[in-house]
């Protein structure tokens, strides 16, 4: 039985909170060790010229590439706002090839650009491809819930009930309502509700109150989950990461 350990994480264009320093060779460090096969990015910077010029350790390479170095074979990115000096989005990082990727736009105003980046990624002994997606919602309720049917409609045609599946990221979704949504009509479970009966707080990292983060799953059995908060977490990001480990039915 095939075993996948994954990592959902909101980066802050690679900023502390507060955007008070640099943190992203941080984040690249404590990413590599907590050892997932597969990394759910939210707002990756892949590209911004005023900060490359002011900040000397910048990262040449984008955000998701610079973070995935040698441990991560496969990546995929999906600019979702775009600025005269740059742009940033979602990003996956895979240790196992991803053999398709497609971002699809689901801004609801030219204001709050979002987007909902789909890979299939070939895990061994699985015999169907895993979807994964990683999203980041909008900041309001009707825009979240115009989001999350964009995705129901993607996914109920490119990705059939026996076909396995994942869902991650900063779901902005402080009063649950993704469940409605999602397990439902996706027939996914989140995993720490799956778990512990409610999803993780995850916002702010330093003393987590919000439950915005999310991994939906199906076609996966739940072992673990855990909230990677506190010190040296607080320093990296307004966000607290969450991983999980699944075993593939």
């Amino acid at each position: 039985m095939s075993t996948l350990r994954i990592c959902t994480y909101n980066i802050h264009k690679g900023f502390s909170q507060f955007n008070r320093r640099l943190a992203i060779h941080d984040v690249r460090e404590r990413l590599h060790q907590l050892g997932a096969d597969v990394v759910f990015l939210q707002e990756v910077q892949g590209q911004h010229l005023h900060h490359a010029r002011r900040h000397t350790d910048w990262p040449e390479q984008p955000q998701h590439e610079f973070l995935a170095g040698d441990l991560w074979r496969d990546t995929a990115y999906g600019g979702n706002a775009l600025y005269d000096h740059g742009h940033h989005g979602n990003a996956i990082l895979s240790r196992h090839p991803i053999l398709s990727r497609a971002n699809q736009d689901v801004s609801d105003h030219r204001f709050e650009r979002r987007g909902l980046l789909h890979c299939e990624i070939r895990l061994s002994g699985v015999a169907r491809p895993v979807h994964c997606v990683c999203v980041h919602l909008g900041l309001t309720a009707g825009t979240r819930r115009r989001q999350m049917a964009a995705l129901v409609a993607r996914l109920n045609v490119l990705a059939p009930p026996t076909e396995p599946l994942i869902i991650a990221g900063d779901f902005n979704d402080w009063r649950n309502h993704a469940d409605d949504h999602l397990i439902r009509q996706l027939g996914v479970v989140e995993v720490f509700t799956a778990l512990r009966g409610r999803p993780a707080r995850s916002f702010p990292c330093h003393l987590p109150m919000l439950r915005l983060d999310r991994i939906y799953v199906r076609g996966f059995a739940i072992d673990q989950a855990e909230v990677h908060f506190g010190a040296p977490w607080n320093r990296l990001s307004d966000h607290a990461p969450l991983t999980a480990q699944l075993r593939a039915h």
